[in-house]
């Protein structure tokens, strides 16, 4: 982190921090922020008197100050409102992928066709990336509010598409684009959310929970699609949810009257000297392979789940139970082990355990399907969804720790744009090595799973697991080597917001939620 430190030594000019501070509450009368047992009498926080510039840490006092910082009830609106959004453009992503045969007839195109519905939201985010840090940059609630937009136009476009003559594909594929379009400015957002309205004892837990909002609703539409009946239908109710999702982004608060923390307390970082902090570090060259690589198998994994099983007899409800199986369960695990990582702040341990189960379950895959039984899928797919989800959070809020004091939304946006771009390419991939035998559709789900037809039946996917699982292994050694100071990569290269948040004296440490706001 060269280029951090470089930065600190450059801002020499030390800044007295005001031990009052006046701000307002929700009722919008001022308050005064300057004896800590006030404070502590009122519920706000307190943190040391660090000035902060666009650089980082400009400067410090030996002594604490008694500036005080505070959160407010009103961002769990904001944050509940992300996970709304990223739950919906989730949706969207995967509205086709769990009844792929029934959308290939309906529009009358082939499932490699309907396999870019899929693919094509997920390049649509490498191309807002600039425009979504960018607008991430400015305000959280700037890229709500765009997402919404985007996401109410295109989910009806795809409906006109599918309620024309016949289905019209071409329509439905822009509104699906537009959809896409929608997804990088809730998808990036909950670290930068995160930053300004929590403090360091939340930040994993919140940004977990509206980062993984995402997957949910990828398994929502796994569980539910399938039971909605025909396509017109499945994307009507979709729209539906989707407008009343996007309702109430223009009623959220823009931002804290007055700082959560004392890392979010500077003005935000450039653009410009983000980029060159996150690109400068040798760690978060290895969380943007890592992270891209394993975001992107994940995306591939859960667009192409149906294809995978239903070759070996599975039917689509049952393809459907374990995509929602896969992220159920990793929810589950998310939320036991993100609050766990708020108080021990133990990421690299947890980036390397998670990442040797990814790399096993991956490997495990291979087989599954050959069983033609419930037990091996299902079960491959919830250790697969317990470590994907618990990884997506620690790692994202990683990410933020090893570029301070780059904006955080620099190093999640341009991570979550390796993960989306990889797996569209994925895809491609994994769709090209399908075995290119007819598939007798009625035939298999005539014979079911229990009635044989080899371990390599026509159309199955095991080249595509075989890719699958060499690439997620050969990417293993990289994130095991974090932590490893040979190699540049230990903890004392990095000078992350724990040491500006956690450089406080027991008594100013207050509790989060102060009963007020």
């Amino acid at each position: 982190m060269a280029d951090v430190k470089g930065t600190s030594k450059n801002a020499t000019e030390t800044v007295d921090v005001e031990r009052t501070m006046t701000g307002t509450d929700d009722t919008g009368h001022e308050h005064g922020l300057g004896e800590s047992s006030r404070a502590h009498a009122e519920g706000e926080g307190n943190a040391d008197g660090h000035a902060h510039t666009n650089g980082g840490i400009r400067g410090h006092d030996r002594s604490y100050s008694h500036t005080h910082y505070r959160v407010y009830k009103r961002r769990w609106f904001g944050l509940l409102q992300l996970v709304l959004l990223n739950i919906v453009v989730s949706w969207d992503w995967l509205t086709f992928a769990p009844v792929s045969t029934k959308s290939a007839d309906y529009f009358g195109v082939t499932e490699t066709s309907i396999n870019w519905l899929s693919t094509a939201f997920l390049f649509s985010f490498a191309v807002m990336c600039p425009v979504t840090i960018w607008t991430l940059n400015r305000s959280p609630k700037e890229a709500i509010l765009w997402a919404s937009v985007l996401l109410f136009i295109g989910n009806w476009v795809r409906y006109a598409g599918t309620k024309a003559t016949g289905g019209h594909f071409g329509v439905v594929m822009f509104g699906q684009i537009l959809t896409g379009f929608a997804q990088p400015f809730v998808l990036s957002a909950p670290t930068r959310y995160s930053d300004q309205w929590f403090t360091e004892s939340g930040r994993v837990s919140a940004t977990a929970f509206a980062s993984l909002a995402n997957p949910f609703g990828a398994a929502l539409a796994q569980l539910i699609n399938p039971f909605w009946g025909n396509v017109p239908n499945i994307v009507l109710y979709v729209s539906v949810l989707a407008t009343v999702a996007c309702i109430p982004s223009f009623f959220i608060p823009a931002a804290p009257p007055t700082p959560a923390s004392a890392s979010s307390a500077h003005h935000t970082t450039s653009i410009k000297a983000s980029a060159k902090i996150c690109f400068g570090s040798p760690s978060f060259w290895i969380l943007f392979v890592t992270f891209g690589v394993y975001v992107g198998f994940f995306n591939a994994f859960s667009s192409l789940l149906n294809q995978v099983l239903y070759p070996y007899g599975y039917s689509e409800d049952e393809a459907g139970i374990c995509g929602a199986v896969l992220i159920v369960v990793g929810l589950v695990t998310a939320a036991i082990n993100s609050p766990i990582i708020d108080r021990t702040h133990a990421y690299v341990l947890n980036i390397k355990v998670l990442c040797l189960i990814l790399a096993c379950s991956y490997l495990g895959m291979i087989w599954a399907p050959e069983t033609r039984g419930i037990v091996a899928p299902y079960v491959l797919a919830a250790i697969l969804g317990a470590a994907s989800f618990a990884l997506l959070p620690i790692a994202l809020e990683y990410i933020v720790e090893v570029t301070y004091p780059a904006s955080p939304e620099v190093g999640s946006t341009i991570c979550w744009t390796a993960g989306q771009l990889l797996g569209g390419i994925f895809i491609v991939v994994m769709n090209a090595l399908k075995d290119q035998r007819a598939v007798d559709l009625e035939a298999v789900r005539e014979a079911g799973r229990n009635q044989g037809g080899g371990d390599r039946p026509p159309g199955n996917m095991y080249s595509a697991l075989v890719f699958q699982a060499i690439v997620a292994v050969v990417v293993l050694p990289l994130p095991l080597a974090l932590g490893i100071k040979k190699l540049g990569l230990g903890a004392g290269k990095i000078a992350g917001r724990l040491k500006v948040d956690e450089h406080r004296t027991e008594e100013e440490v207050d509790v989060e939620g102060d009963g007020q706001a």
